[in-house]
């Protein structure tokens, strides 16, 4: 019988390397991106670009791959989709990072720490004008998955009214009032801030444009982790030059690195930082210990996992 392989294409500590090989004794587990042990991988672990040419080759043995970032919409979805390759995301294992992010972003913006941090560089003693306070104001949450949710139980401390916005607008914890897609309109009204979560989708893609920023109050923030192109990032721009939201707190964008030329990086009222709300010194440990391991236990038992599955008609 073929020995089965996993290749694995990210530097793994040693134990679990081990505890992979303990796992699945029978199998080869190869931790390199050598070419022709991707040509036989029946599981790749970490999708990247070098290995696509190859991955996606006719009469491979690929059944299965594990990313290592929540969104996919990076990878060919449609050809991985016609191999019948089982995706599967980290998704889940950036809530406690990213939400932090969240609320550091929308406490700076509130509290004008950003601001305070620009005088000190000038050595400039000035209270800009503070006034704002975040208890007990209205935040809606773009994307009620497991950032979402850790999103609204934070904001509970903080006695806010907590709105959410998922595709199949079932209720969940913390949030007061759920809704679906199509009731945005209903929802960007009564925000003070407005946070974005959600992944990018054909459905997604520039839901937040010029018409979405008219809706939202003047007084608004508007917090984006989600991704860049879920935003016209023009319209945004023309948004908050022209006074019709009061700020907001950016960590993804259009085209990244953020261009040297973009009006964002010197507004006042904007915050930016480099597409690193997700990270943590507890990213790999999650990953293996939440995802992957619990999802190679059980691939080879029924030849499938069962953990953060992507589903192609979705986009995630």
């Amino acid at each position: 019988m073929t020995q089965k392989t996993l290749v694995v294409n990210v530097d793994l500590d040693e134990k679990y390397l081990h505890q992979l090989k303990e796992i699945a004794p029978n199998w080869r587990i190869v931790n390199n991106e050598n070419l022709d042990d991707l040509k036989t991988a029946e599981v790749v672990l970490h999708w990247n670009k070098k290995s696509k040419d190859i991955l996606l080759q006719e009469n491979t043995n690929l059944r299965w791959i594990q990313v290592w970032s929540a969104g996919v919409n990076g990878l060919p979805l449609e050809q991985l989709e016609q191999k019948d390759v089982f995706l599967t995301s980290a998704n889940g294992v950036h809530a406690f990072p990213i939400s932090e992010t969240i609320f550091a972003l929308m406490l700076s913006l509130t509290r004008k720490i950003h601001t305070y941090v620009r005088q000190q560089q000038q050595k400039q003693w000035d209270n800009a004008n503070l006034k704002l306070e975040m208890h007990q104001k209205t935040i809606g949450i773009i994307g009620v998955g497991e950032i979402g949710q850790e999103t609204a139980k934070i904001a509970k401390a903080f006695g806010m009214k907590v709105l959410g916005v998922r595709h199949s607008g079932k209720e969940t914890a913390y949030v007061d009032h759920m809704y679906t897609q199509d009731q945005l309109s209903q929802v960007l009204p009564q925000c003070d801030y407005v946070v974005v979560t959600l992944p990018l989708t054909n459905q997604t893609r520039e839901m937040f444009a010029a018409s979405q920023f008219n809706q939202m109050k003047k007084s608004a923030f508007f917090i984006n982790i989600g991704r860049g192109a879920i935003v016209r990032e023009q319209n945004l721009i023309e948004a908050l030059q022209d006074n019709k939201i009061a700020g907001a707190g950016l960590d993804v964008f259009a085209t990244e690195p953020l261009p040297d030329d973009s009006p964002l990086w010197k507004m006042e009222n904007v915050i930016v930082t480099p597409h690193s709300a997700g990270a943590t010194e507890q990213y790999d440990q999650r990953v293996l210990e939440d995802i992957f391991i619990p999802n190679f236990k059980e691939y080879l038992k029924s030849k499938k996992p069962n953990i953060n599955v992507v589903d192609y008609k979705k986009g995630y």
